[in-house]
C-alpha cells in the first residue's frame, strides 16, 4: 500500500515538474523586446541574439521577392537596416513600399535582421478622412 502511494507521489511530481518546465520555456520563447530602427542601431551589442520586434518604414524600392524569401530595408529618421524574411506565412497586401512595419526575429550586428514574422500596415489606409462641415 505504501509503495503505491510513493509511486503515485513520484509520478505526480514528475508531471508537475514537466509542466512547470514547459511553461517557463514557452514564456521565454514568446518574450520579445520592442525597438525602433534607431534604438536597435544604438544598442546593437545588447540586441545581438535576443528575440526582437523592430518597427520602421519599408524603404520604397527595396522589396525584392525570391520565392519564399523576401529582402527589404526598414528605415526610421534616415537610419536603415536590411531585413531578410523567409517565412511560411504569406505577407499581407499592406506589405508595400512606404508602409509601416513591425518585424519579429533576431539580429546580429553587420548582418541583415532575420525576420520570422512581419506585420505591415499602410498608414494612409487607416487615416481619418477630413470632412468640412
Amino acid at each position: 500500500m505504501a509503495s503505491t502511494k510513493i509511486k503515485f507521489v513520484v509520478g505526480a511530481l514528475i508531471i508537475i515538474v514537466a509542466l512547470g518546465w514547459l511553461e517557463v520555456s514557452g514564456f521565454e520563447e514568446s518574450k520579445s523586446y520592442y525597438m525602433t530602427v534607431d534604438e536597435l542601431l544604438a544598442q546593437q551589442d545588447k540586441a545581438a541574439g535576443v528575440r526582437l520586434r523592430v518597427a520602421g518604414d519599408i524603404v520604397p524600392g527595396s522589396i525584392v521577392r525570391q520565392g519564399q524569401k523576401v529582402e527589404f530595408r526598414l528605415a526610421q529618421n534616415g537610419r536603415v537596416i536590411p531585413v531578410n524574411y523567409i517565412g511560411r506565412e504569406a505577407l499581407s497586401d499592406t506589405f508595400v513600399d512606404g508602409a509601416q512595419s513591425v518585424c519579429e526575429g533576431s539580429y546580429v550586428p553587420e548582418q541583415p535582421f532575420q525576420a520570422k514574422k512581419i506585420q505591415a500596415k499602410c498608414s494612409s489606409k487607416y487615416e481619418a478622412e477630413y470632412r468640412k462641415s
